[in-house]
């Protein structure tokens, strides 16, 4: 991270303390995280963006996920899209005239996203590396 976004999300912090640093860093990184699984880059929509954070973030933290973003100060889909716009106001991404913070409003369920969420990755994870047996 550049010496200009480090100073812009430390002014940041001083308007709106709700949410750590770590918050705001996460959210660059759930980005390039989105823009490459879509593989181009362009802007992106709210909740394609929430999608990005939640595989992101699991992949991350795993079952901690929940209380990583709970200790960030992060309780709901739309403390992103606080976070989000509050790095649009100090110029650190871009929105266009469509781009709302409503559209971050309860996308999904935290303890649906995360918790039940993890457990269906690892659900899926462990099926993919069972060896099924061979049918004659």
């Amino acid at each position: 991270m550049q010496d200009l976004e480090v100073d812009r999300v430390r002014y940041i912090l001083k308007q709106d303390p709700r949410y750590a640093p770590e918050a705001y860093y996460f959210i660059f990184e759930a980005l390039e995280y989105t823009l490459a699984r879509i593989d181009t880059h362009r802007h992106v929509k709210g909740p394609e963006l929430l999608e990005g954070i939640r595989d992101y973030a699991l992949e991350r933290f795993g079952p901690m996920t929940r209380t990583v973003f709970n200790e960030w100060g992060i309780w709901r889909t739309e403390d992103f899209g606080e976070i989000v716009f509050n790095l649009v106001d100090a110029d650190l991404l871009k929105k266009t005239n469509e781009d709302r913070p409503e559209d971050f409003r309860e996308v999904y369920d935290f303890e649906d996203a995360f918790d039940r969420g993890f457990e269906r990755r690892l659900r899926r994870q462990n099926l993919e590396l069972t060896p099924r047996p061979t049918v004659r």
